[in-house]
């Protein structure tokens, strides 16, 4: 009974913008973390950006200094700002989860995914 709703990929040229946001929604007592992830075609799915609760975040070395990644505790909300894009940066785009759907049962900790979001870089 949880989603994850990703939008806002597209199609943008070489030193273009764009943000994505993720919205987490159903049953859900505590959101540990969030973060996103990509997958190009041909490679393994990587480490974009995570963001804790408290607000820590970790960045992968090819997106330091041009991407941010922040939140939105209220809303259940995680966003990432991608600037000065790079053709490499092409890719799906996948939202996760760090939730505990119950605050009896620990055991209801588990992490989720979204339905990924297409972001295309290319002149």
């Amino acid at each position: 009974q949880v989603q994850l709703v990703e939008s806002g990929g597209g199609l943008v040229q070489p030193g273009g913008s764009l943000r994505l946001s993720c919205a987490a929604s159903g049953s859900i007592f505590s959101i540990f973390a969030m973060g996103w992830y990509r997958q190009a075609p041909g490679k393994q799915r990587e480490l974009v950006a995570t963001i804790t609760k408290t607000g820590n975040t970790d960045y992968a070395d090819s997106v330091k200094g041009r991407f941010t990644i922040s939140g939105d505790n209220a809303k259940n909300t995680v966003y990432l700002q991608m600037n000065s894009l790079e053709p490499e940066d092409t890719a799906v785009y996948y939202c996760n989860a760090d939730i505990q759907r119950s605050y009896s049962t620990y055991s209801t900790r588990s992490n989720y995914w979204g339905q990924g979001t297409q972001v295309t870089v290319s002149s």
